[in-house]
């Protein structure tokens, strides 16, 4: 079994305590165990593993994955998750899709400079309060938006086609917890 701890507090990329004379958490053989983690070669995540381990290589993977199935839509995978909240919530602040995005609001200036130089988006000030300044989708965006989701969807369903329909209602229902539960983890760190 893979200690509690045995991934570090920083979780798998958590700092070494030193070296191996000196019994750095990197040289436990629990550690050693656990290069599952990082997609070694045959390496096999055991049986008991520990959930926080599991889900964030699932995240790990499963991001990479989106991020490549984006990369022939000529969209970066963040300049896509962009585009689809806008489409969802045209008109937000770029502190608001930062949050909604959970990305910083370094990445959100970023992208939405590349987007507005695209054609797919544009800022545009309140009338009312000129300080406030909105980001809406363009008609060229929103067709961007859904080229792109009709080129990755299938890729992204086909990616799931392992699940056993029998095991769908749980995993579903696990995913609803997650997001409900991390959720209101995020809100309540933010004092919302």
């Amino acid at each position: 079994m893979i200690a509690e701890g045995a991934l570090g507090a920083a979780g798998p990329a958590g700092p070494d305590t030193g070296p191996a004379e000196q019994g750095g958490v990197l040289d436990r053989p629990e550690v050693q165990q656990a290069r599952w983690v990082w997609g070694d070669t045959g390496g096999q995540p055991p049986a008991d593993a520990p959930l926080p381990a599991l889900v964030m290589v699932a995240i790990r993977l499963v991001g990479a994955f989106i991020g490549s199935t984006a990369q022939g839509t000529g969209i970066s995978p963040a300049g896509l998750g962009v585009m689809r909240l806008l489409a969802a919530r045209d008109g937000l602040k770029s502190s608001e899709v930062a949050a909604w995005g959970s990305w910083t609001p370094g990445t959100v200036t970023s992208v939405v400079d590349t987007l507005v130089r695209d054609g797919y988006v544009e800022r545009r000030r309140e009338p009312t309060d000129r300080r406030v300044v909105r980001l809406h989708l363009t008609d060229a965006g929103r067709r961007k938006v859904e080229e792109a989701i009709s080129l990755i969807g299938p890729r992204w369903q086909e990616a799931f086609g392992y699940v056993d329909p029998a095991d769908e209602p749980v995993i579903r229902r696990f995913l609803i917890d997650t997001i409900e539960r991390f959720g209101t983890l995020i809100r309540e760190e933010r004092g919302q």
